[in-house]
């Protein structure tokens, strides 16, 4: 059973960058075909998917976040961390990290964590 477990700052100041981690058990995130996700839900709107990092190592950011994400991984902790630059208060939202079964332009998530709330304010 993979178990995504999300960690990081809850309160963000306008123009810092967020910071999440995701760390990953019952799986390794180097396994072939496997790629790891974020997706945010901002306050009374729907799913959003931002980026991801590949069992590989790539990278593939959605178009609306590729400006300001990086997505990087410490394989040896089998973690993976979202840094989201320029933060306004409309970045305000919960972070859900996922695993997801499509790479590039498709997404099927199987497993998912909990979500963690991050605040953007002053």
């Amino acid at each position: 059973q993979v178990q995504l477990q999300e960690s990081g700052p809850g309160l963000v100041k306008p123009s810092q960058t967020l910071s999440l981690t995701c760390t990953v058990s019952g799986g390794s995130i180097t396994t072939k075909y496997y790629y790891w996700s974020w997706i945010r839900q901002p306050p009374g709107k729907g799913l959003e998917w931002v980026g991801y990092i590949a069992y590989s190592g790539g990278t593939y950011y959605s178009p609306s976040f590729k400006s300001r994400t990086s997505i990087s991984r410490d394989t040896s902790k089998n973690q993976f961390t979202l840094q989201l630059s320029s933060v306004t208060p409309e970045d305000t939202a919960i972070y859900y990290c996922a695993r997801d079964l499509r790479g590039e332009g498709l997404r099927e998530f199987d497993y998912w964590g909990q979500g963690t709330q991050v605040t953007v304010s002053s």
